[in-house]
């Protein structure tokens, strides 16, 4: 068997923590996956993994090997990579994970853009709206509003999100327009799930402190499509960012209140492992979507 095969393989069962997602990832049985690590087992002379019927752990001699399996692993795909000059061109697969009311509306474009300039390259787009471990789940790049905690992450800048508050005229008409931050208090609100708390919201006035509301949740969601809907079907007052509701605002579906209170801004940023022999079609994507998004607002400036 090819070591340098069961290293890698021996580095996905430890992140994903089971044979048998190694296997489904991989496309292989998991007997495959079995014989392969045992021979890995015989090879280095020590247990990899404390095995039983229900899950699989490592050992603490694998805990050590796994740390050296990835320094080895990446030091020796840079020396490929170098030698293949894959480190200068575009080429190869390139693993995203998006949001998914970002993807079609403002990354879209972009990731077209993108795949014209490089035709070797060929990009595996994950929709999903939660925080995930890069490594864990073998993503490049994720487009995420979030603070780093890892420091094992580096982030780019893109763009703020700028949210408003809105509801349907059907809704406000029989329930009234909010006209403060604690008129809200008496309102049916559509809450996005994956804030903490996700029943608070925070309203703010130029040049005064936050007003904190605890509002009163007839809906949550981790889907801002769904929040979108659900308030145009009259269920309540929710908040997203402007570009998401602007046609809705246009034709008059939709209708902002509380428009005197100031958005709270929410970032998005590029996050992406902090290595030192990261391929070069990571680095030339995260510049290409600042780039894009930077022209994207000096022209929106302009008008």
């Amino acid at each position: 068997m090819d070591k340098f095969d069961c290293l890698q393989l021996f580095i996905r069962v430890a992140h994903l923590g089971s044979f048998t997602a190694a296997a489904s990832e991989l496309n292989m049985t998991q007997s495959a996956v079995s014989k392969k690590i045992a021979w890995l087992e015989n090879r280095v002379g020590f247990a990899l993994f404390h095995r039983n019927s229900r899950k699989i752990q490592l050992t603490a001699q694998a805990i050590q090997y796994l740390q050296y399996s990835e320094r080895f692993i990446d030091e020796m795909s840079h020396f490929e990579s170098s030698l293949k000059e894959e480190l200068k061109q575009v080429k190869g697969q390139l693993k995203l994970s998006v949001p998914s009311s970002l993807v079609t509306k403002l990354l879209l474009k972009p990731i077209s853009n993108f795949m014209k300039i490089h035709p070797e390259l060929t990009i595996d787009t994950s929709v999903n709206n939660r925080r995930i471990d890069l490594v864990e789940n073998n993503i490049d790049i994720a487009i995420r509003a979030s603070v780093l905690e890892d420091s094992g992450y580096k982030a780019r800048f893109l763009f703020n999100h700028h949210p408003i508050y809105f509801a349907s005229p059907s809704y406000l008409q029989g329930r009234g327009i909010p006209t403060s931050a604690n008129d809200l208090l008496s309102h049916d609100c559509l809450t996005y799930s994956l804030t903490t708390p996700s029943n608070t919201w925070r309203l703010r006035k130029s040049n005064q402190a936050d007003t904190k509301v605890v509002v009163k949740e007839v809906f949550k969601s981790d889907s801002p499509e769904l929040l979108l809907e659900m308030a145009l079907l009259g269920h309540g007052i929710t908040a997203l960012p402007h570009w998401m509701v602007a046609e809705h605002l246009q034709n008059g579906s939709l209708i902002q209140v509380l428009s005197h209170y100031e958005p709270n801004i929410l970032p998005m940023y590029a996050v992406f492992k902090n290595d030192e022999y990261q391929p070069y079609r990571v680095r030339a994507f995260v510049d290409y979507l600042l780039d894009y998004f930077e022209s994207l607002a000096e022209l929106n400036n302009e008008e």
